[in-house]
């Protein structure tokens, strides 16, 4: 609880190193905060039509589908990648104060929350012009993503910190695994492609296929969320957290020595 604590007071600060990243990402960009827009509809659009073309599937509904599994990806290799690296990147913050060292992952990961939430627009604007019928109350359950995508990624973010800053081969080793994760996981590829292939269980104990309908059932199919999704989200959270409390007691004093 005092650990907790200490990260409250330090809210002034992470905060304020999270929103100079935003600026510094769009600095001197015409169309800056855009980006987030532009970016994942134009690759959206790209990979619609050529995935769209190989298994015959409609493009309105194929392109959102899409982009709900590009932002979300997105965000959870951005928060990954960039948490693997966040205390090695804020080693002179690290040598100068005695914050919590959590404060440094968290700041990568509420910089990147706030960049899904800003491509999000995206995916409501195109579901609503191209899929009106699905809008209803269970577009409240697909808002529910936000804190759960939070409480995932920032002790995700926290374990690898601590493993990279002693292990310096982690960041690079994780964009194979990011990669080897998404193919097999339901991003771009529809969950029936994995079932006819008999790889059900690629879908069916795939968290990420369960983050993923959280946001997918009620956008694109107007439905709740089945508890099931919610259960092997939230029991995601709880693994990766026990696991960076564990970490944390063991490592956070020796992390200063690493640096």
């Amino acid at each position: 609880m005092n650990y907790l604590v200490g990260i409250w007071h330090a809210r002034y600060f992470w905060t304020h190193l999270s929103f100079a990243d935003l600026r510094s990402r769009w600095r001197r960009s015409f169309f800056g905060v855009f980006w987030t827009i532009i970016q994942p509809l134009g690759m959206t659009l790209l990979l619609a039509i050529v995935f769209g073309k190989i298994f015959k599937a409609d493009i309105k509904e194929y392109a959102p589908y899409i982009l709900s599994g590009m932002v979300i990806w997105e965000f959870m290799t951005a928060s990954a990648m960039g948490g693997a690296l966040s205390f090695v990147q804020a080693d002179a913050y690290i040598k100068q104060c005695r914050h919590p060292l959590a404060i440094y992952s968290l700041r990568t990961v509420f910089t990147n929350i706030m960049v899904l939430s800003m491509a999000s627009v995206s995916l409501i604007i195109w579901v609503l012009v191209v899929m009106p019928q699905n809008f209803g109350w269970s577009w409240l359950a697909a808002l529910t993503i936000y804190p759960i995508l939070l409480l995932l990624a920032w002790p995700l973010a926290t374990a690898l910190a601590y493993v990279a800053t002693r292990f310096r081969d982690l960041p690079h080793a994780l964009g194979l695994i990011m990669q080897a994760m998404w193919f097999v996981s339901p991003i771009y590829f529809e969950a029936k492609v994995f079932r006819g292939g008999d790889l059900h269980w690629l879908v069916d104990h795939n968290p990420i296929y369960h983050l993923l309908e959280i946001v997918r059932a009620p956008l694109l199919r107007g439905e709740w969320p089945t508890l099931n999704n919610f259960a092997y989200s939230l029991g995601s959270v709880v693994i990766v957290t026990l696991i960076a409390v564990l970490l944390g007691r063991s490592a956070e004093k020796k992390v200063i020595f690493y640096l």
